[in-house]
């Protein structure tokens, strides 16, 4: 195959920052994507209506009037968010769905939930309104080894809440294990995965094994090599529980490369080569439109998007620069350490 058409892609994890930097990448989104979750750990976080209303319009005033995209707005949950601040804003349509960061997890992640019976009230008039709850799985604990954290979380956190609420609609964002993919993909219709496309990529050894390479470090770190096998298995099954989010986090090359660096890792500029990379890999080219453009909506409940973009199979590697330029500094864009040879064609 050489020629690939499908329905438009959207993201459906995604990271934008704000200020200057969202406005150096939000091109990169635009051009390939319909329409993206947008991550709500800013400083301060995107906890009210009236929060996420001030940070679409910051994203809309940046977008280029060519590129058709739309931002799909969420809240940071909080042990303090307000539950008919939350219900309004989905009523209106300006949010579509809610994140839970436990406390310390990730990055900006400090004003997260540390109890989570604290919160029960909003989780329940979310699971009666069909508002999904997106999670980043991991347990905080120092005492639980960080490649254990996900499976923990599943264990002592995400089960036991999905009994209790087993209404609750839930994605289990940036799912790192085989661990993970078999809780959903035996968890019922109430629970999805998204998989990053770096995750897809490396494991372990690609950030430890002779020297550190802060640009592959993330969190959920990568894990083993049978993991990542398990989340490739997954992403070209055609199961409609699991789709694309990238979790394309821009930060700054001072950022990384430093004594403590920040863990994210830039993927939206070569996205869909790489992902056309690995499903034609696995015989799967067929399936790559349900995991980019299908089964996101329908779990999110909503319409698939009307445009259509072509992937090209070129006779030479696509050339994609190693580093966007922001007016602070180098923003390192993910290397996949593969010649890519499909690229996208709007």
């Amino acid at each position: 195959m050489k020629q690939l058409s499908i329905c438009r892609p959207d993201d459906w994890h995604l990271h934008l920052r704000d200020g200057k930097m969202l406005a150096a990448v939000i091109d990169d989104t635009s051009r390939h994507f319909g329409r993206a979750i947008i991550m709500p750990n800013l400083i301060p976080p995107v906890v009210t209506g009236a929060d996420a209303a001030a940070y679409r319009d910051r994203i809309l005033s940046c977008l280029n009037p060519e590129h058709h995209f739309t931002p799909l707005m969420t809240l940071y949950l909080t042990e303090t968010t307000q539950l008919h601040d939350v219900a309004d804003a989905a009523k209106r349509g300006l949010v579509h769905a809610v994140k839970l960061y436990p406390a310390g997890a990730t990055t900006n992640s400090a004003s997260g939930v540390r109890d989570l019976e604290k919160v029960m009230p909003v989780l329940e008039m979310m699971a009666s309104i069909g508002l999904p709850l997106c999670v980043h799985g991991e347990v905080t604990d120092p005492k639980v080894d960080i490649f254990d954290r996900e499976l923990v979380f599943i264990e002592t956190v995400l089960d036991p809440l999905r009994r209790r609420i087993p209404e609750l609609r839930v994605v289990l964002e940036h799912v790192t294990t085989s661990d993970g993919v078999d809780y959903v993909k035996n968890g019922g219709k109430t629970i999805a995965a998204t998989i990053t496309t770096h995750h897809l990529f490396i494991n372990r050894n690609h950030i430890l094994a002779g020297g550190i390479r802060p640009h592959y470090y993330c969190l959920p770190v990568a894990k083993r090599e049978s993991h990542r096998r398990a989340l490739v298995r997954a992403a070209v099954s055609g199961d409609q529980s699991f789709f694309l989010g990238t979790d394309s986090a821009p930060h700054l090359d001072t950022a990384k490369l430093m004594a403590c660096g920040c863990a994210g890792i830039y993927t939206s500029p070569n996205t869909m080569s790489c992902l056309a990379h690995i499903f034609e890999g696995e015989s799967a080219l067929d399936r790559l439109e349900g995991f980019t453009s299908l089964h996101g909506p329908a779990f999110y409940q909503l319409p698939i998007n009307k445009e259509r973009v072509t992937l090209v199979k070129q006779s030479e590697p696509v050339i994609y620069p190693k580093s966007r330029a922001t007016p602070d500094g180098e923003l390192t864009i993910f290397d996949c350490g593969f010649p890519l040879f499909w690229a996208v064609k709007s």
